[in-house]
């Protein structure tokens, strides 16, 4: 699903708190210039509640202060937990970082690598071992991408993510794609095979595992 960041005034976006792509309410916020004076409606200060948490993010001058803003895309549900940690350390130094943030996915990369059956020390090495177990044109063309992009943020390039920070940017949901088409979608088949009557399955595997008949 595409990203909505938080954005002053929109009907929807993704909420800061719980991460759901949900209706969001605007609540003014008012305050006594003196002690004589009626309540004003501040022009600088906001208020936007999420309908699906009914947690509030506040907000000055048109940006979101808190929880802080974060630029770029949660992660996966299914990425794994120990790549998670580089993924999320990388969306928080992103908006300050754009170079340091692709070094951390570029390690995020190798090692979910490891998780798609490679051995976590050679990126290049891994990918093409991959694709001669069959890995999809467009997998390895989105972990090349990530490889690419991530060497050079760490030594010095053709591509410099620091004056193309969406470059940087676009890592994020090349890694969710990579989750998606590699672990989710294989993971919600077999869910929904399992569902088959026993019978069933057991008919497939006497039909597969049957040799010499047509």
């Amino acid at each position: 699903m595409k990203y909505y960041p938080p954005q002053h005034k929109q009907n929807k976006f993704h909420c800061p708190h719980c991460r759901v792509y949900a209706a969001q309410n605007w609540l003014p916020v008012f305050f006594e210039p003196n002690a004589s004076s009626n309540f004003v409606e501040s022009s600088t200060l906001g208020i936007s509640e999420c309908s699906h948490c009914e947690e509030k993010s506040y907000w000055y001058k048109e940006r979101l202060v808190d929880p802080p803003d974060v630029a770029a895309p949660p992660p996966h549900d299914d990425l794994p937990e120990d790549c998670k940690l580089d993924y999320e350390e990388a969306r928080n130094i992103f908006a300050s970082s754009p170079r340091a943030s692709a070094a951390l996915l570029r390690l995020c990369v190798q090692k979910l690598l490891v998780h798609l059956g490679g051995n976590g020390k050679h990126i290049n090495t891994d990918i093409k071992e991959l694709v001669e177990k069959g890995l999809p044109l467009l997998v390895q063309q989105a972990l090349d991408y990530c490889r690419v992009v991530g060497n050079n943020s760490v030594h010095p390039g053709e591509i410099d993510v620091n004056d193309s920070p969406d470059i940087a940017a676009s890592l994020f949901d090349m890694i969710n794609f990579i989750v998606q088409d590699r672990i989710t979608r294989p993971k919600e088949i077999q869910a929904l095979y399992h569902r088959l009557p026993e019978s069933a399955r057991k008919s497939i595997e006497q039909r597969d595992n049957t040799s010499g008949t047509t």
